[in-house]
């Protein structure tokens, strides 16, 4: 098997399996606090992100080593929280229609880069922001009279961890991946034992499994995803996330009995043909980093 092979099949693995850690945190968010199993992923995270980082070269002292450790810690903090948002989304919003809003995060990214990278954006990309606009107005429907307000609750989300992923590309300018992700476990995980004990709940035994495969699924998932980055570009894996948001939506309709709506299928459509749109043209112009494109609530 070629290297390209293996790469592509650990994207594909990759994006799967947090595919199902989205539908188990609906399940698990449903009857518990977010906070509470936010904490418990970043606690598990955390020992992963620890893990690798005594296994590279330079080990620990290598890895926390960063230029600017104030914006790794406010990126870290922000994911936490970001994740927090996801998971209560999930479980009120609903997969399908907090997926639907997650695919516009490529067009937020754009955006934001124009006043906190200092970059261009050009004619090309603008239409197609301006395209994916009109894919969320379809998706959120704001004409209807059934208009539910909640879906603010995933568009907020959105643009959180677009933000995230412009803070992530800015630190890249000066910090390795490896540093990037060794603070957004061990910062995710301080932030969020704060406030997270607090929110203690009894687990019943059956659900404990379920938090033992959440965490086993995150930590599969991202080796699966730094396997891929370190075999094929990042223009190739990045386009791999809207795969998840399919299977997410596939998951919502037929384990949890969500609705997808004719204008939410035109709407993430659209959405998503603007946001592979804009990737390749960062890929053109050179301005991609791999460790800016999680998918949202991956941890």
């Amino acid at each position: 098997m070629t290297p390209r092979s293996t790469g592509l099949i650990c994207a594909i693995a990759a994006v799967t399996i947090f595919s199902l850690q989205d539908g188990i945190s609906k399940h698990l968010g449903s009857a518990y606090p977010p906070i509470f199993i936010t904490m418990i992923r970043y606690w598990a995270f955390a020992g992963f992100a620890f893990a690798l980082a005594s296994r590279s070269s330079g080990g620990l002292k290598v890895a926390a080593s960063a230029s600017r450790p104030w914006l790794q810690v406010a990126r870290g903090a922000l994911l936490a929280v970001q994740i927090v948002i996801s998971i209560f989304s999930f479980s009120h919003v609903g997969l399908a229609a907090s997926h639907t809003m997650f695919a516009a995060t490529p067009l937020v990214v754009a955006c934001l880069s124009v006043p906190f990278l200092g970059e261009k954006v050009g004619w090309r990309r603008w239409t197609a922001i301006g395209v994916g606009f009109i894919g969320i107005l379809l998706i959120v429907n704001p004409l209807n009279a059934t208009f539910d307000a909640a879906i603010a609750i995933p568009m907020v989300a959105t643009l959180m961890f677009g933000l995230y992923s412009v803070m992530t590309r800015l630190a890249s300018r000066t910090d390795t991946s490896e540093t990037a992700f060794f603070y957004t476990g061990v910062v995710g995980a301080v932030t969020i034992t704060f406030v997270g004990p607090f929110y203690w709940t009894q687990v019943t035994p059956a659900d404990w499994l379920w938090m033992v495969v959440l965490c086993i699924t995150g930590m599969s998932g991202h080796y699966l995803l730094i396997r891929a980055f370190n075999l094929l570009d990042a223009v190739v894996v990045q386009p791999m996330s809207y795969i998840q948001s399919v299977l997410v939506c596939l998951i919502g309709v037929f384990v949890f009995g969500e609705v997808m709506t004719a204008n939410m299928i035109l709407g993430v459509a659209i959405v998503i043909g603007a946001g592979i749109f804009t990737i390749w043209r960062e890929a053109r112009l050179g301005r991609m980093s791999p460790s800016a494109i999680d998918p949202p609530g991956t941890p």
